[in-house]
């Protein structure tokens, strides 16, 4: 079966749709050295970035085509085919976003990380923000397969979409293949990871800290690491950690790649993700995988993701937030537990296991 799949989210600076896409390729080819391989294709089309570091088996087409011109394109005209891009052929067109990649005649997959685009335009940008709104629902009902990350998404797709269960595949995100960290961080900082957007709920986030800071008598919190993109809505964000209280409190990294992210984890004292919606929640996976307690927010997928691993709270109660980081900081038992229970509920997650449902969904939009 020739599959292709569009891998622009992870041509750099991967987040978390770009981490999907990247994981699960390799995984694709990794699975098809069990027998069976997959005739696998990576589509790219940029301006100036190009596609590298990709498995030897997998074929790649490379055009420089500005991703904003195609999508436009692919988006509101269903033109070009993909095919006259990157050649005849293919039986499966797999997009990493609610919206259909243009084909004459393959089955046309598409993936749905949230809908939160749905409630909240105001939190989106770019095609985000122009196109999926308007064009989600007649996209995904001419969709042979519609893949998502979590039971949460797929009710979600489901009941709002009008998209009948059993054309719905569940494939999570996976644990990275990190081992668990050899030491108990002291001291070790309160980390977030992820884009600087409204839906990440920064701004409770810092009011959260605000209080812990205003309450360290003895000065012995630990700083809170921001590492994530920047974007155009976090301006008031990146002010605010320069002024007091947070000045000297609060530090911003950036986007950074995952080997600097894995030693960020390694000295954190617990990872807060306290959004106002997620479709999975990758963070909260790579913290548990080495240890990390962690505390999410009772919204989207995050309950489902942490199980019995971490502190789930209302995202826009600061106190509560602050009183959930307090307890992981004080309390090293409870945290330890945390950390513990995070592994079991982290090894439920598997690039493999997803890249194997993944090759089943393919299968079926094909049939």
């Amino acid at each position: 079966m020739r599959v292709l799949i569009d891998y622009r989210p992870a041509l750099r600076d991967r987040t978390g749709v770009g981490e999907w896409v990247h994981s699960l390729v390799w995984a694709l080819i990794d699975i098809g050295r069990e027998g069976d391989p997959l005739d696998l294709t990576v589509f790219s089309s940029s301006w100036k970035d190009r596609l590298t570091s990709l498995p030897s088996a997998v074929h790649s087409v490379d055009r420089r085509i500005p991703v904003s011109l195609l999508n436009f394109s692919w988006h509101h005209l269903r033109w070009p085919p993909v095919e006259s891009l990157a050649g005849p052929g293919y039986d499966v067109v797999h997009s990493p976003h609610p919206l259909l990649i243009p084909t004459n005649q393959a089955a046309q997959v598409v993936t749905i990380h949230d809908l939160d685009f749905l409630d909240h335009p105001e939190r989106t940008t770019a095609e985000v923000k122009r196109d999926y709104s308007e064009l989600v629902r007649t996209h995904v009902r001419q969709a042979s397969r519609v893949v998502v990350p979590s039971r949460f998404t797929a009710t979600e797709v489901e009941h709002r979409l009008n998209v009948d269960r059993d054309r719905i595949t569940v494939c999570h995100n996976g644990a990275p293949d990190w081992p668990a960290r050899a030491d108990w961080p002291r001291r070790g900082h309160i980390l977030f990871v992820g884009s600087l957007t409204a839906r990440k709920n920064i701004g409770q986030l810092l009011d959260a800290y605000r209080i812990l800071v205003d309450r360290d008598q003895a000065g012995t919190l630990p700083p809170l690491v921001l590492a994530g993109q920047p974007t155009t809505q976090a301006a008031d964000w990146l002010t605010a950690i320069e002024q007091p209280p947070l000045r000297d409190h609060v530090h911003y990294t950036g986007y950074i790649d995952r080997a600097a992210l894995r030693n960020l984890y390694e000295g954190a004292s617990v990872l807060v993700l306290p959004s106002f919606h997620e479709g999975f929640g990758l963070p909260v996976v790579e913290a548990m995988t080495i240890g990390v307690p962690v505390v999410v927010s009772d919204r989207g997928a995050l309950p489902e993701v942490v199980g019995d691993a971490g502190l789930i709270v209302e995202p826009t109660e600061p106190i509560a937030l602050a009183e959930a980081i307090e307890k992981m900081l004080t309390d090293e038992p409870f945290a330890r537990a945390c950390a513990e229970r995070g592994f079991q509920q982290a090894a439920r997650f598997s690039w493999h296991e997803s890249a194997k449902i993944l090759r089943a969904a393919y299968e079926l939009a094909a049939s």
